[in-house]
């Protein structure tokens, strides 16, 4: 039995109670309306990363997902580089180059193994790689290298480069000077090619060579991508260059970008929507360098520039003929692109891509006899496959000894990726065969 007051208070305890329920039952509902808001939030996020990271790519490239991943990130890149640009902020090369300057920039540290330093060579700035576990007195071998990056992007100083440097200094016991020549946007050609060729000459003279302990028969000059087109370029003048008493010795090209006549080589059809280096993409390179108008894009892309009423490229086209540059299972069943009809304005505009300075597989034949032994490595997944093949093909016409180091799982600019946080097994394998075969023939 209860008292009145025992049975109110019992009311009351029993509303309290029912209320806490009700508030409960209504919280644990707002928390499950929040939790599924969120989940659906993450799975569309997931949905739209999936949907921009994934792209569709040949069986037989190394590691897929890697390379997507890669890609999306430059990717989205450019696209933040192409808001400031249309914005009026930056132009979208310099928002590039912040990105990959600000995240791989490295100060001139030397190790046990290899000196390094960053100094000037007839104004332009090099970083030099000195093995320094010899004698004083023995000389070494050395290589020129040029980074590749479009003419517009990078530097000697980055990541990537100073590892691939540093490390052809101590496997090779050799001098590495790698040319930190200008960029596009606020240089255009031919400045990237002086630079390039001047800090050469400079470092060719003879008393350059003994300062550093350098073999002056033992140099040879190479480079990747544009820095491939760099190295071309300068070995083709220098065995032009009278006043050069000391030549190189070898010259390595990795997958070199070489003209700019056709985009429409089997492997320019092929690797048109292929990572990195999209077809579009090397045709805004080529304006950026050679300073011309970025509305020139779809005239190069179907070869407008060329065309067959169009005079002046007649001899040229002669040059980069690939339907009998290429082997057959390069050509596979691709046809050229030959328009009847043509636009003469980009020629005249953009006279460079005329300039064998520019598009190196140009050169005459008399030029090509006086060039040294080459290597020349190009994969599979690249549009500027052809380009490396050509040249090797018209060397080797030339009477120069040519190693055509050819790999069916890589793509452009697959050599640099072979650290963290960007590491291939074809990066790592190219980079080893290029400086075994440095080592076995410089």
């Amino acid at each position: 039995h209860y008292t009145t007051s025992e049975i109110d208070f019992l009311r009351i305890e029993f509303v309290d109670a029912n209320f806490y329920i009700i508030q409960q039952v209504k919280q644990a509902s707002t928390d499950t309306a929040d939790m599924k808001s969120a989940l659906a939030v993450v799975f569309l996020f997931s949905l739209l990363s999936a949907y921009y990271v994934y792209i569709p790519l040949p069986s037989t490239v190394s590691e897929p997902w890697k390379l997507m991943l890669l890609d999306a990130t430059f990717r989205g890149v450019q696209h933040l580089g192409n808001l400031f640009h249309d914005l009026g902020l930056s132009h979208h090369i310099r928002v590039l180059n912040f990105v990959v300057l600000n995240f791989g920039m490295l100060a001139p540290v030397s190790s046990e193994a290899v000196r390094v330093s960053d100094t000037m060579f007839n104004g332009v700035l090099v970083r030099v790689f000195e093995y320094n576990k010899e004698p004083g007195d023995a000389l070494k071998r050395s290589v020129v290298y040029l980074h590749g990056g479009g003419w517009a992007l990078g530097s000697a100083r980055i990541r990537s480069y100073d590892h691939l440097c540093r490390k052809m200094a101590e496997d090779l016991k050799a001098v590495i000077v790698s040319i930190d020549y200008r960029l596009a946007p606020d240089v255009h050609f031919p400045e990237q090619y002086n630079d390039a060729f001047l800090a050469t000459k400079h470092f060719l003279q003879p008393e350059v060579l003994s300062k550093y302990s350098v073999d002056p028969a033992r140099v040879s000059v190479s480079g990747d991508s544009a820095g491939g087109n760099l190295a071309a370029a300068v070995a083709q003048q220098l065995a032009l260059d009278s006043s050069i008493t000391n030549k190189f010795k070898l010259q390595s090209l990795i997958y070199p970008v070489l003209q700019a006549l056709d985009f429409n080589t089997p492997s320019y059809q092929q690797n048109r929507d292929v990572p990195i280096l999209y077809r579009p993409l090397m045709a805004r390179f080529w304006l950026e360098y050679l300073n011309g108008d970025p509305s020139f894009i779809q005239p190069l892309l179907v070869n407008n520039h060329t065309a067959l009423d169009l005079s002046q490229a007649t001899v040229s086209r002669a040059k980069l003929n690939w339907t009998l540059l290429l082997p057959s299972a390069f050509k596979k069943n691709y046809k050229p692109v030959v328009q009847a009809m043509g636009t003469p304005k980009v020629i005249e505009e953009v006279p460079g891509l005329l300039d064998a300075r520019a598009a190196p597989l140009l050169a005459d034949q008399e030029v090509l006899r006086m060039l040294p032994r080459t290597y020349i490595l190009t994969c599979e997944h690249d549009v500027l496959r052809d380009d490396g093949i050509m040249y090797a093909r018209r060397l080797e016409e030339a009477g120069i000894p040519v190693t055509h180091d050819h790999y069916d799982d890589g793509f452009h600019g697959c050599m640099i990726f072979g650290i963290w946080p960007t590491y291939f097994s074809v990066g790592v394998r190219t980079m080893n065969n290029y400086i075994k075969w440095l080592d076995e023939n410089l």
